[in-house]
């Protein structure tokens, strides 16, 4: 899929807010947003996204702008506050489109747009007994609510769209066990209907992040089954450890598929070494095309708003990082 639209200089969304940020002030995110904008250009990132600036976490885009969950007083480990689903979700309005319309007023460089995966959604959200038959169920209506909010950004200008599921990478080394758990081939199917678009108008790519982190192993025929089922263009690897399991998820990728390769620890402020970098992407050319290739933080910055996971002039130092990266391999031709 090697063109001009692979958007090298990537990052996942989020961004850590700025202190006098207020979320439910419009004029308070808007300023923010525009601010947000031209530090990404000054960054020479190749995409700008709102940095997540009007939401509460990752997930709020739908979980904020459909009817169906609930919000429970309980709150995970991850930082994340549970919501559960009384009923199958009907959207309200566009999720995030409207913000991402701005973004494309206020710059020539592409907007892109992160949601969370409809499959991620259906299996951290899902329990037995309250009115849905089962996760497969709610993640399938949560996939056409998302499909249709990507097809709607795609119309108001958006040519990088990221669906984000930190737990599909787990299920490729082994399935979740329990009473109404997702199952790997549930995961593939309600993703992949989320992913697949009628048209994609040129420059367009829908992207998938299955994790923040590689399994210790890789399930090399369940990694295959992964890329195979799911329409993606783009796939957006943890690439930031040096693992054996990093290089076999690039390994097992389809020829010409797009990659975007976290490549520095969006979650430590020590500063990698980029020739420690380079030559854990050097060796990959003996079996990936780097033209198809992206560079990008492992993560994004402050998922959860409340938790930035470094302070902002670290995370500029990261992502100065990346576009140096991008530089050594490919020059300047982005």
């Amino acid at each position: 899929m090697a063109d001009t639209f692979n958007y090298r200089i990537d990052h996942h969304g989020s961004l850590v807010r700025p202190a006098g940020l207020v979320r439910d002030d419009p004029r308070s995110v808007a300023d923010a947003v525009r601010e947000a904008v031209t530090y990404q250009r000054k960054l020479r990132s190749t995409v700008v996204t709102d940095g997540d600036f009007p939401r509460e976490d990752f997930r709020s885009a739908v979980l904020d702008g459909v009817s169906g969950f609930r919000r429970t007083g309980e709150t995970g480990p991850d930082g994340l506050v549970r919501w559960v689903a009384e009923s199958l979700p009907k959207a309200d309005g566009p999720l995030v489109a409207d913000w991402a319309a701005r973004l494309a007023e206020l710059t020539v460089i592409a907007p892109k747009a992160s949601l969370p995966s409809p499959a991620y959604l259906a299996a951290t959200t899902y329990e037995p007994g309250l009115g849905i038959s089962s996760a497969r169920e709610l993640g399938e209506a949560l996939a056409e609510i998302i499909r249709t909010e990507i097809a709607l950004l795609v119309s108001r200008g958006v040519r990088l769209i990221q669906l984000d599921n930190p737990l599909l990478l787990d299920q490729v080394a082994t399935d979740p066990a329990g009473p109404g758990a997702l199952s790997f081939e549930d995961a593939l199917a309600v993703d992949a209907a989320a992913v697949r678009l009628d048209e994609r108008p040129e420059g367009v790519r829908v992207g998938v992040a299955p994790g923040w982190a590689a399994p210790d192993a890789v399930d090399r025929a369940r990694a295959e089954r992964m890329y195979a089922a799911i329409p993606a263009d783009r796939w957006v690897l943890p690439f930031d450890q040096g693992a054996q399991a990093e290089t076999d998820l690039v390994r097992a990728l389809p020829e010409g598929r797009d990659f975007c390769l976290g490549v520095v620890d969006a979650t430590t402020p020590e500063l990698e070494d980029v020739d420690t970098v380079m030559s854990r992407i050097d060796p990959l050319e003996a079996f990936a095309d780097l033209e198809d290739g992206a560079v990008a933080p492992s993560r994004g910055f402050a998922d959860v708003a409340a938790r930035p996971l470094l302070d902002a002039e670290d995370q500029r130092r990261k992502l100065v990082l990346v576009e140096t990266v991008a530089r050594y391999c490919w020059g300047n031709e982005f």
